[in-house]
């Protein structure tokens, strides 16, 4: 695995600040269920017994950096695309929206603007202020 290096890393650097558990998928089905993850790696910061915020899928030391940042000073968790990631959603999204204009397919707009927005929502105040609102009703 790619990632554990580098959450083994951190966990190291963090000691003290933050507690670093990993757990086996294939043994702790329950904790899976438990916590509904259905991607490998997920990475979960939990704050107080309650999900401070999760990351599913392999990350660069970077955006693992910025989560044991967070969780060691009491901040949310979040990390940020990778221009390479954020280029491929829009370009992919600018595609989908193109050969929906073309073909009147607006099924495929619909999944281009989606796609589109996911290159770009981590920066979307709007976005932003929606998931804070409800964050803080759900807290």
């Amino acid at each position: 695995m790619v990632t554990k290096p580098i959450l083994e890393k951190l966990a190291e650097e963090y000691a003290g600040k933050v507690e670093f558990l990993q757990i086996n998928a294939d043994d702790s089905r329950e904790i899976l269920e438990q916590f509904h993850i259905f991607g490998i790696p997920t990475v979960i910061g939990l704050r107080n017994g309650k999900e401070a915020g999760r990351i599913t899928g392999a990350q660069n030391e970077t955006n693992y950096r910025a989560v044991f940042e967070a969780l060691s000073e009491g901040r949310e968790m979040r990390t940020s695309l990778t221009q390479f990631d954020r280029m491929l959603r829009l370009g992919a999204g600018a595609l989908f929206i193109m050969v929906a204009i073309s073909t009147h397919n607006w099924i495929a707009g619909g999944i281009g603007s989606v796609i589109f927005f996911m290159g770009i929502y981590d920066r979307c105040p709007i976005w932003n202020a929606i998931t804070r609102f409800f964050k803080r009703t759900s807290a």
